[in-house]
């Protein structure tokens, strides 16, 4: 961590803003998670992170997660944010506690496969690309419900929420409550959204979890 940088103290500040945002949508502190987004980020940093008592912790890259915390499993909760590819599934399968990319129909295809295989179940969110980004990964809103109900129906995977990225140059909001509209017309109550910029607008918008890195990390270098 640079001087000046208090993980503890950054820690503390974003879990009483989460907590304020909250309260102000009627809801309890405790009904959104707190996910540590560690990708790329040194061991040193992502230790002291732990050190304050996050549990929870975002990877982007399968291999890169296996080789970071491969030792470090005990008592934490990994969740893959990042795209996944076909070839990873095996690894990914074994090694996440929760994927929240799952956006097409080959990769649900692939994840019932080696879940059967396994007798694994990580817990499972589908990603909508709300802005139809190309460049993005998500499966685009027109087509969410239809995806859903074949992940439930044709291949009997248990989705237990939604998970979405804004566009950069967009604002949030109008993104998130369509995330949050999806969701219920589908029976799904848990939101992977908001990021260190606009996790507050998140929970307002009724966030389960907030992936938080910048502003939990600190700067780089």
């Amino acid at each position: 961590m640079t001087r000046s940088f208090d993980p503890t103290a950054a820690r503390a500040d974003i879990l009483a803003r989460i907590a304020v945002a909250a309260k102000a949508s009627g809801r309890e502190p405790g009904d959104v998670t707190l996910v540590a987004v560690s990708k790329q980020q040194p061991w040193e940093r992502v230790a002291t992170i732990q050190e304050t008592g996050q549990a929870v912790f975002g990877e982007n890259r399968v291999q890169d997660a296996m080789a970071a915390w491969e030792n470090h499993r005990d008592g934490v909760e990994l969740r893959l944010i990042g795209p996944l590819q076909t070839n990873k599934v095996k690894e990914a399968v074994a090694f996440f506690d929760v994927i929240e990319t799952l956006d097409r129909e080959k990769l649900a295809v692939a994840l019932a496969a080696e879940m059967q295989k396994q007798g694994k179940a990580p817990r499972l969110y589908v990603q909508v690309n709300t802005g139809e980004e190309e460049q993005k990964a998500g499966v685009i809103p027109a087509e969410a419900d239809a995806f859903i109900a074949a992940c439930r129906d044709t291949h009997a995977l248990t989705i237990e929420g939604l998970m979405c990225i804004p566009p950069a140059q967009e604002p949030p909001g109008p993104h998130f409550a369509l995330l949050s509209k999806i969701a219920a017309r589908n029976g799904i109550e848990k939101l992977s959204m908001g990021m260190s910029d606009d996790f507050e607008t998140a929970v307002r918008f009724g966030a389960t979890s907030v992936r938080v890195g910048s502003a939990l990390f600190g700067p780089r270098g």
